[in-house]
């Protein structure tokens, strides 16, 4: 077989030279001779811990050819295209390989190659990272329409008669042109579910982030306005999406490392819209473990030689041990407000826990615990987290005071409550949680006139504020309709003002007018 290429030459350089030699130059005999049959050479002992480049990749060269039955040499034959007269002969040489023959024996001393360094905790997850690509996520069918209409809306349609009364609302969702903490700040869910969906269709699927960023934007727009139903439909198309991501470690590293913890508040909740209150509490519990699983995580790579620095893994383990505490507490709300029975002795040992003096409880956290003690008539354990609270440097001057006008009015001490959110208000006229609970407070001693005027005066100072809190507008109605035979007219007043001022997603209910 090493003879082929001799022959290919030959015969190239005699194409190559001119039919009519000239006469100058005599032509010699040329005679062929045959290469000398390849010598059989014992392949040399291969060394099972040295591993030669060249021998490696002939090896690879040699698995890549195509696998042929053996043949002998006598089978093969080289059937020239055609004869070829040659005048003269010459001897040609043999060329030498050009790396030189293998030794017998193997080279034991041979020089060992450093042991590679190891690979950094960085390069590590930089391998074990997989690429991500999800181009359903970004597909228009995912999405459903959002209605053109809402319940305040109807409210003017009923009550208002006269269409100039009746205050100018944009129910079209156009968000182009507008800064998006305005439309926070407005209420504009609307054209914050429009815009979110618009951007997700125009991102690059890649860019995994980004987009299930904005699907938590468009999912909480969407349930801002009400729109549970629409809410749980596009959630499901997205998860569907997210748990057929294939191969398994992808969908993993996904749903751990990708997935925005927010989001899965969100998809949890949609079991509590589907009117399954216990799954809702499994959800939320899972996400629990979740959150503790994490912290104590980046508790052990803070011990050990992480990639990160000290202060970083601390900071993520207490954000997990913040998120774990604020999941705890929808918990506590939600065994509260559940109607099969509520369990204040379940919420109350559920967030015990917490208030463990090592873990430093907040005043916040603890107030929360007092005021279920408070709805579950355990005053004196009431009493007990509120004096804590007090002895707290950490709590604001108003949280005190707040806390000691619940206790009164578990109590039943009015004057003694009305005094503590007075000087509440005193200090921060814009409390209008504090505006709220003295209204009640002087409805509950009979002075129904100067319940509506503290709670119209916080509406004529900051409209677009209280006008978004629901209970403000119940009470505002409930002390209307106890006040005169006019609370008809007031009411719709009022709707006006809400009309005017609240923007999306209101609950109508709070207004205590019926559409039907």
């Amino acid at each position: 077989m090493a003879a082929a290429p001799e022959l290919t030459n030959v015969k190239q350089d005699d194409e190559e030279a001119p039919s009519n030699p000239p006469p100058e130059q005599p032509r010699e005999d040329i005679t062929f001779t045959s290469p000398p049959p390849p010598a059989l050479v014992e392949p040399p002992v291969p060394d099972p811990f040295l591993v030669d480049d060249s021998a490696s990749s002939q090896e690879d060269s040699e698995n890549d050819r195509p696998s042929h039955p053996a043949v002998s040499d006598s089978q093969l034959s080289v059937q020239p295209a055609e004869e070829i007269s040659l005048a003269a002969s010459t001897t040609l040489p043999i060329p030498s390989p050009s790396s030189p023959a293998p030794t017998s024996s193997p080279d034991l001393n041979k020089s060992v190659p450093p042991t590679p360094a190891p690979l950094s905790d960085d390069d590590e997850d930089e391998e074990e990272t997989p690429e991500v690509y999800l181009p359903a996520l970004v597909h228009p069918t995912m999405f459903l329409p959002i209605p053109n209409t809402d319940p305040l809306t109807t409210l003017l349609t009923k009550y208002i008669s006269d269409p100039s009364l009746r205050p100018a609302r944009d129910l079209s969702g156009e968000w182009q042109g507008r800064d998006f903490h305005a439309l926070v700040v407005t209420n504009s869910w609307r054209a914050l579910a429009r815009m979110a969906r618009d951007r997700i269709v125009a991102t690059d699927p890649e860019d995994i982030s980004l987009i299930l960023d904005l699907w938590y934007l468009r999912l909480a727009s969407l349930a801002r306005l009400r729109l549970t139903n629409q809410a749980s439909a596009e959630m499901t198309n997205l998860f569907a999406v997210l748990y057929a991501l294939q191969p398994p470690f992808a969908r993993d590293f996904l749903l751990d490392r990708l997935l925005p913890f927010e989001l899965e508040v969100l998809h949890a909740r949609g079991k509590y819209w589907a009117g399954d209150h216990m799954g809702y509490l499994d959800a939320l519990w899972a996400l629990v473990r979740k959150c503790r699983r994490k912290a104590k995580e980046a508790g052990l790579r803070k011990k050990g030689a992480g990639r990160r620095s000290g202060a970083d893994t601390s900071a993520e383990r207490e954000m997990w041990v913040e998120r774990g505490s604020r999941v705890v507490l929808i918990i506590a709300s939600q065994l509260i407000e559940m109607k099969a029975g509520r369990d204040f002795s379940a919420a109350t040992k559920l967030l015990a826990p917490l208030l463990n003096p090592t873990s430093h409880p907040t005043p916040e956290l603890e107030s929360a615990v007092a005021r279920i003690y408070l709805q579950s008539g355990h005053l004196s354990v009431a009493a007990r987290h509120i004096a804590e609270v007090e002895a707290n440097p950490a709590a604001s001057e108003a949280m005190k005071s707040m806390n000691a006008a619940m206790l009164a009015t578990a109590e039943g001490d009015w004057p003694r409550a009305a005094d503590a959110l007075q000087r509440v208000l005193e200090k921060d006229p814009d409390n209008f949680a504090a505006v709220n609970n003295l209204a009640v407070v002087l409805l509950s001693q009979g002075l129904i006139k100067e319940g509506i005027d503290v709670l119209e005066k916080a509406l004529r100072a900051s409209p677009s504020t209280v006008v978004v809190a629901e209970p403000f507008l119940f009470n505002l109605s409930t002390l209307y309709e106890l006040r005169s035979a006019t609370a008809a007219q007031n009411k719709r007043n009022l709707l006006c003002e809400v009309a005017k001022w609240s923007g999306d997603g209101l609950k109508t209910a709070c207004l205590k007018m019926p559409s039907n």
